[in-house]
């Protein structure tokens, strides 16, 4: 069945500016000046076509490898000043393309020689500066965890006396271990209806290095997955921001030179990595994860379903957003390296566009936009719900039996302890002495059963439940039954009720 999508996608896609394709046989190519987009898996296909004029588009995330691309339509991205990202299933960045931009040779050239001028040492050390600063604030804030924090912090102050790159990775390493400590055994939620197909691994966040590789790669639980899959959006937003600034993603600072990886994208994301870790904590302390979601490799590794990760992508431009002033301040400090005469001009802020806002005498604010949020599932059995349900219309009828179960078991305890037997015993022989005290014959003759029934009774209806209870010094479940007529007190409390309505002494 084909489903031809010509835009009631637009409003998502205006929504975030993000379009992901997954599935098999992928395809984007031009047609008519339109970007023609398929996707899908087997007879479950979707065609999206793209006009040049309000598209909305930002981001174009592929993910998988299974189809292609043709250069026109990488050509139809580069005019619409949109990116292009694929990454592999499990998050892992294949290739970026962005907006083509000028570059300055004297920029390259200060960072390629960043590592004998000191600016790579400066640099690093404020990378991970901020990134222990955000450490320090998702475990004291989020995991309520003051010592591990006050720990994170001692270590950052270590940051001013490391004047070598090995001694800032050395702390950073030391704070990481500290940090996912933290994370070791925080639970992870599914529905109850999910929890007999859910692995006994997959219910607590572990740690970040995986039993498979050694490392994050190959991640045996969902967490894992989801971590992973962020980082490779973040990875992939830090290589646009570097290459639209001019900088050679591959030339980083903190980061060793590796084959196949950009080590200043690498760079670039390490400050923003607490804030990814804080959404997922946000995630996954609110919200359960459904077990559809995930699938297992015969290997053990965790891997998303296509339309998870579809969903987690529309994070993007929100690390893009958050990468955008890091990646501008490397380049001022790079260029500050440079010639006299180059420093005469600084680099274009072509992420945020602060100098424009400078330039019209503003003050620069970044631009902050939380990540969607999460979709919320039924706690039970995992359907989509509106905002402020846990339960949805199905089975909130049998939690809430269930919660009145459990409320009854704990009353019944709460009646049989000690104290409570001190406080029935006291009470009983309260009430034994205020009867032994009482005297039928000082009640009037009209103050009779008939009397209560005709004249108190219906008085009744018009005081609070409340004054009748602390007349007669009785609970309010009691003084409900009394009002409604549904339990009749004791004669001797007919006189304080009488007087209560207004008719003592006045028909005495």
């Amino acid at each position: 069945m084909t489903a031809s999508q010509n835009l009631p996608q637009s409003s998502a896609i205006r929504k975030s500016g993000v379009l992901v394709l997954n599935g098999y046989g992928i395809r984007v190519q031009v047609h008519a000046g339109h970007l023609l987009l398929h996707d899908g898996i087997a007879d479950e296909r979707r065609t999206i076509r793209l006009p040049r004029v309000n598209h909305g588009l930002k981001r174009l995330v592929m993910i998988g490898s299974d189809g292609f691309i043709t250069l026109e339509a990488l050509r139809w991205l580069a005019d619409q000043d949109a990116a292009f990202v694929m990454l592999e299933r499990d998050g892992s960045v294949l290739a970026t393309t962005g907006p083509v931009r000028p570059s300055d040779a004297r920029l390259r050239r200060a960072q390629a020689l960043a590592i004998h001028s000191g600016d790579a040492q400066r640099i690093a050390r404020e990378l991970i500066s901020q990134k222990l600063l955000g450490q320090e604030k998702v475990v004291r804030e989020k995991l309520l965890d003051s010592e591990s924090a006050d720990e994170i912090s001692n270590l950052r102050s270590q940051l001013a006396n490391a004047e070598t790159i090995p001694a800032v990775r050395l702390v950073e390493a030391q704070a990481g271990a500290v940090y996912w400590s933290a994370w070791r055994d925080l639970p992870i939620s599914f529905p109850k209806n999910d929890m007999p197909r859910v692995p006994g691994h997959w219910r607590t966040f572990g740690t970040r290095q995986s039993p498979l590789s050694g490392s994050p790669r190959l991640a045996a639980n969902p967490s894992g997955a989801m971590l992973n899959f962020l980082y490779g959006l973040l990875e992939s937003e830090a290589r646009l921001a570097a290459a639209a600034l001019g900088l050679d993603p591959g030339l980083g600072m903190l980061h060793v030179d590796t084959p196949n990886r950009d080590s200043l994208a690498c760079d670039l994301m390490e400050p923003v990595r607490p804030q990814v870790d804080a959404f997922l904590l946000d995630w996954i302390t609110r919200q359960p994860l459904k077990r559809e979601w995930f699938f297992e490799r015969r290997d053990g590794n965790c891997r998303l379903i296509g339309s998870f990760a579809t969903r987690l992508s529309e994070t993007a431009p929100t690390w893009g957003r958050a990468v955008a002033p890091l990646a501008e301040w490397v380049a001022r400090a790079l260029w500050s390296s440079t010639s006299k005469a180059a420093r005469k001009s600084v680099p274009a802020t072509r992420l945020t566009q602060r100098h424009r806002s400078e330039a019209r005498g503003e003050a620069y604010a970044p631009v902050t936009k939380p990540a969607p949020a999460p979709e919320k599932i039924c706690r039970t059995c995992g359907v989509a719900l509106k905002e402020g349900k846990i339960h949805c219309a199905s089975c909130a009828g049998a939690e809430a039996s269930k919660r009145m179960i459990e409320i009854a078991r704990l009353g019944r305890v709460a009646t049989h302890t000690p104290e409570a037997e001190a406080l029935r015993s006291a009470s009983r022989l309260r009430h034994a002495a205020a009867l032994k005290a009482w005297q039928p014959s000082e009640h009037p003759n009209w103050l009779t059963e008939s009397g209560y029934q005709e004249k108190i009774q219906p008085a009744l209806r018009d005081f609070p439940v409340s004054a009748i209870a602390s007349t007669l010094g009785i609970s309010l479940p009691y003084a409900t039954d009394i009002r409604a007529g549904r339990r009749r007190p004791h004669p001797r409390h007919w006189h304080a009720l009488a007087q209560l309505v207004s008719l003592w002494p006045q028909e005495a």
